[in-house]
């Protein structure tokens, strides 16, 4: 019989990560296996040369999501060679938040004058630098699209008997970026299909262009609607959006739960009612807030610094959870994952600033609930506050739409501060935890005071809310004894690798 060393019982050799198979899901409707001979007309090239050059942009920074990289550089010398002497190109090889977003902190990085962004886009106001955006080109079966949309919503008109033939809805095209090249085209020839059933379809391109600090309206609207439009002006509205299943779907299934979505998949050449699963969608959320309600420390993550009036819209944050007595913490940890939110253990739940399209994280995975700055005002209003409207859009917040919706946030209702609330989560009566200032809190309660030291020493917490959650905790870290223990002999330790050391004779 054969010894085999113990060791191997508890480790592997790490070959099954060398030759482990990994299946790619590719979607053939992006534009991944495009022809180099196709990369002018797809990617805009003449007209982002003339954007530079127009512009007398000295140094320009080339955003790729992740799945264009590879075509950076043939795109790259395209440019370069175009635009001349004079004019510095740079690739951003990584976004520091959403791919979606204008990653004006990388662009800063080789002091950037314009950025062009390739690829999808939340169309976020960006903040300090211009950008060129260039959506490519998806390819899409106009006639198909037509066929399948106008049969959807001729069905939906018939079955419609509150409406006369002349109050019949409006039609709001909306679309993934991708298939801004043939919107035009899909919404002249939809407007003639629907013609015999006296509706409008209403849609308005696509800026390819963004500059700061200029009157633009919010990602919500600006998609389609146009400028001379409102969509909160029309009581009686359908959209249809075309595209697959997405973040930019599932964001206008919320923020429109009033309005009948139908929605056209170009991959796989269906069109379908997709409103129906707004309800669940806006369950969902209301149970993270229903999470919210009961958390006492909040952790304010920073999930973009390129939209407009992000600054503004945190400093709303920090002063709606002062005037709940919340506590909070500001973090920017880049790109979000469950194992960096899990080192900030004391942190109960967390508002996300992002742009709208990645405002709504599904936390399933995550250790703590992750809301929006909306949810958070809904969270901190009384009972039964919320009537469905769902905003994700900031200056809609920072201008007190929402408020208008769901009331002034509560303080303490002229009661009792100490006074028990009801967790719907738990089913139980919870005593909420102050922070802060207050005239009403006069009283200093005994968890403010931690142990200083080993001699017994007192001092007091000064608020914080890491230093109750570091009393609370059983191991506080290494004692340090400090000429209590004499000094030991400094002795040889091992040596190799923790699977096998070298003096590990078992």
């Amino acid at each position: 019989m054969t010894d085999v060393p113990a060791v191997s019982t508890f480790s592997a050799s790490g070959e099954d990560a060398i030759t482990r198979t990994i299946e790619l899901n590719t979607d053939s409707s992006n534009t991944q296996n495009t022809a180099p001979s196709d990369f002018l007309e797809i990617y805009e090239i003449e007209r982002t040369v003339a954007a530079i050059v127009e512009g007398n942009f000295k140094r320009i920074a080339l955003q790729f999501p992740d799945e264009l990289l590879c075509h950076s550089v043939p795109i790259y010398r395209l440019l370069k060679s175009k635009a001349g002497e004079g004019h510095d190109i740079y690739v951003l090889a990584d976004t520091s938040y959403g791919s979606c977003c204008v990653d004006e902190v990388a662009a800063q990085h080789v002091d950037a004058d314009l950025i062009v962004h390739y690829g999808h886009a939340c169309l976020s106001q960006p903040s300090r630098l211009p950008v060129v955006y260039v959506f490519g080109k998806k390819p899409i079966d106009v006639d198909d699209c037509i066929d399948q949309l106008g049969q959807c919503l001729t069905t939906q008109f018939q079955q419609d008997t509150t409406s006369n033939s002349n109050n019949r809805p409006t039609v709001l095209l909306r679309y993934d970026v991708g298939y801004s090249c043939r919107a035009d085209v899909i919404a002249h020839r939809l407007q003639n299909e629907l013609q015999s059933l006296n509706t409008r379809v209403l849609h308005d391109p696509l800026p390819t262009r963004l500059d700061p600090k200029t009157t633009v309206q919010s990602p919500e609207i600006s998609e389609q609607i146009g400028a001379g439009s409102n969509e909160d002006s029309f009581t009686n509205v359908i959209i249809a959006y075309i595209g697959g299943e997405s973040l930019n779907l599932t964001n206008i299934l919320m923020t429109h739960s009033h309005c009948e979505v139908y929605a056209y998949d170009p991959s796989t050449r269906s069109a379908h009612l997709q409103s129906h699963r707004t309800n669940k969608l806006l369950m969902r959320r209301f149970a993270m807030v229903q999470r919210a309600r009961d958390a006492d420390v909040f952790g304010i993550l920073i999930g973009t610094l390129g939209v407009t009036s992000y600054l503004p819209l945190i400093a709303h944050v920090r002063k709606l959870l002062a005037r709940a007595q919340k506590k909070s913490y500001t973090i920017s940890v880049g790109k979000l994952n469950p194992a960096k939110l899990a080192n900030f253990m004391e942190i109960e739940c967390f508002v996300l600033i992002a742009c709208p399209e990645n405002s709504v994280i599904d936390s399933k995975e995550f250790l703590r609930p992750i809301v929006t700055p909306f949810e958070l005002e809904v969270a901190l209003q009384a009972e039964g506050t919320w009537s469905g409207r769902y905003v994700l859009d900031f200056e809609k917040i920072l201008a007190g739409d929402s408020e208008n919706d769901i009331g002034t946030p509560t303080e303490d209702n002229g009661g009792d501060p100490d006074q028990p609330t009801f967790s719907l989560v738990t089913g139980k009566y919870r005593q909420a935890k102050r922070y802060g200032s207050n005239e009403t809190v006069t009283e200093e309660t005994s968890a403010a005071l931690t142990l200083r030291n080993q001699d017994g020493a007192l001092s007091k917490s000064a608020d914080s809310a890491a230093a109750l959650f570091l009393h609370s905790r059983s191991y506080q870290g290494l004692e340090a004894k400090i000429g209590e223990d004499s000094p030991s002999v400094l002795e040889q330790g091992r040596s190799g690798i923790a699977r096998g050391y070298s003096d590990d004779h078992s």
